[in-house]
């Protein structure tokens, strides 16, 4: 490919099986991009690689990937690395939502695996594809992040704290990144509610009754409606492109508006 935004550009995005992180992998190639797609669910990243290069013949790959595991990470970049010729974009998108639990209520094993898998693995995603990024010549780095980490709620203590950590963190790596005279970006997205299976948990507290569910996510936002994965994705693109060069260690919103009642 040479045209589209990232033309010439490889991403790595993590938890790419479904859900934000399919979404970005799509629209990543069709602007040109080559991605490595990551994810526990091997057969769901593999069946994404296949239909994406059905499409755009040589420009996806599948990684089984454990995020909370350092010598998981070694092994994935060092052969997104090898399969791409190179690495300039890492998406860490991996996440979970915990369970919805009061703080006297909740477990250190929630606590734990929430904190492994929304916070430690962006730590070990920045730390291991930090060299790469910089030998490309002009990197970035979108964490994953949540309005979730702006705002808290209850019953989401865990989910909370791992996201507002990312966003804090996101901006360390984009200081160190700036200071050290690096080519590297780093930025966070915060999203709202999403159609994606992290709604999950909602949609079984309304009984299984999806559209009840979304509506009522929904009543808090000025727009009305929660958001589509796409409107992550095109938020994902602008920064992996060269088109946000100037822009480091920045929070991007996308809520429809919430965070701005």
């Amino acid at each position: 490919m040479t045209g589209g935004r990232v033309a010439g550009k490889a991403a790595l995005i993590t938890g790419a099986a479904g859900g934000l992180g399919q979404a970005m992998a799509r629209m990543l190639v069709r602007e040109g991009a080559r991605v490595a797609l990551s994810d526990l669910d091997l057969n769901g990243v593999r069946a994404l690689a296949e239909a994406i290069n059905a499409d755009h013949p040589g420009t996806a790959f599948a990684y089984e990937h454990d995020v909370t595991r350092e010598d998981d990470w070694v092994r994935v970049v060092g052969a997104a690395v090898e399969d791409m010729g190179g690495l300039s974009i890492l998406v860490n998108n991996a996440g979970i939502g915990g369970q919805l639990l009061w703080a006297e209520q909740d477990t250190l094993e929630n606590w734990r695996k929430v904190q492994a898998i929304n916070l430690e693995s962006v730590m070990l995603g920045c730390k291991h594809a930090m060299a790469p990024l910089r030998a490309s010549g002009a990197g970035s780095i979108v964490n994953i992040s949540s309005i979730a980490g702006l705002a808290a709620a209850p019953g989401m203590g865990a989910y909370n704290a791992t996201k507002a950590a990312v966003w804090l963190y996101t901006k360390t790596v984009a200081l160190e990144a700036a200071k050290a005279g690096w080519n590297v970006r780093a930025n966070s997205v915060h999203p709202v509610f999403i159609k994606t299976p992290i709604l999950d948990p909602f949609v079984a507290m309304a009984g299984g009754d999806e559209a009840s569910a979304h509506e009522k996510l929904a009543r808090g936002i000025p727009l009305k409606r929660i958001g589509e994965p796409d409107d992550v994705a095109y938020c994902v693109l602008y920064l992996a492109s060269d088109e946000s060069k100037f822009v480091t260690g920045a929070e991007f919103k996308i809520d429809g508006g919430l965070t701005a009642q």
